[in-house]
């Protein structure tokens, strides 16, 4: 009999081909469960994949009897209730690292295309501004990249990766995080330290409880008026409010933006500034990412079932 694995978060089909030569799948695209799949047959299962960042908690896991294994599809699992599921011995696994160079990429793509004003450029250029000799306060001289300090909160995999690359740029690079470690750059005591120090804040810090809206007025204003916030983690992570007023005001000089507090939808406050530059949440969307993932994914499902410990399983849970 094939394994049954329940799709409780919607995804596009083409992600799932992989998991469907191997198990059978349940996919409720996105929907309650119990609105797809009689009570009868959600009664048996055991495992679901889920996005790390779709809300699933104790009255969620409490529908499903037998369920003994959440994945997450991506390295994000903060919108898993980690100690609902440890008291209900529901392993909890992820896909640690395999998205962080194409993540690292698209923060290096979202700094240099804020601090560079590239969408400024580009406009400029198709407007035929550029065409007639029309003056534009945008198209200023920026900073470039050698001796720019950039900071970066949050050490982890992805965190490493965006720090090596801002070295290879001739950045100065700083770092804060929980923990400090054995590497080549300055190493701060506190996000308000670090803030104070750089010039482009980047963001590749996990998100929780503990870091929701940790970057706020106080950080921004620290950064200054020349200062720039990258976005890579999750949107909960910036107090979004305090971020558009930040940008209107020009307590800071902009934001790159992958990851938004309500997704799929950007602020309208956002989309209308000419300062920040948005992406739709696609750090990790290449395909070389997409295989890594699905690499995880399969071998975690491929464990739980046969009764083995999930090979990248949450530390934590």
């Amino acid at each position: 009999m094939t394994d049954k694995v329940l799709i409780y978060s919607r995804f596009p089909k083409s992600m799932m081909a992989r998991f469907a030569e191997r198990f059978e799948l349940l996919d409720t695209g996105g929907k309650p469960a119990r609105e797809v799949f009689p009570v009868e047959e959600l009664n048996g299962i055991r495992a679901l994949l889920t996005a790390g960042g779709s809300p699933f908690g104790a009255v969620a896991m409490d529908l499903f009897p037998k369920l003994g294994a959440i994945v997450c599809y991506g390295t994000g699992y903060d919108g898993v209730d980690l100690k609902a599921a440890a008291s209900r011995n529901i392993a909890v696994g992820h896909s640690p690292g395999a998205n962080a160079a194409s993540v690292a990429d698209i923060a290096m793509t979202l700094m240099l295309a804020t601090t560079r004003r590239i969408l400024v450029a580009d406009q400029y250029v198709r407007s035929g501004d550029w065409a007639a000799s029309k003056q534009s306060p945008m198209m200023r001289p920026q900073a470039g990249m050698p001796g720019r300090r950039i900071g970066v909160y949050g050490m982890g995999e992805i965190g490493r990766k965006i720090a090596a690359r801002c070295a290879a740029f001739e950045s100065e690079v700083g770092y804060f995080s929980r923990t400090k470690y054995d590497l080549p750059y300055q190493y701060f005591p506190s996000l308000e330290a670090l803030a104070d120090w750089c010039s482009v804040l980047m963001i590749a810090v996990r998100a929780g409880a503990e870091t929701q809206h940790v970057v706020n007025a106080d950080i921004l204003k620290r950064l200054g008026a020349d200062g720039y916030v990258v976005n890579i983690s999750r949107g909960s992570v910036i107090d979004e409010r305090a971020l558009v007023a930040a940008l209107t005001d020009k307590t800071i000089a902009g934001a790159g933006l992958d990851v938004f507090e309500k997704e799929p939808h950007a602020p309208d406050a956002l989309t209308a500034l000419p300062n920040v530059v948005l992406a739709p949440h696609i750090g990790g969307h290449t395909l070389d990412s997409h295989v890594a993932m699905q690499n995880c994914v399969l071998a975690n499902l491929t464990a739980f079932f046969e009764g083995k410990p999930l090979p990248y399983r949450v530390k934590s849970a």
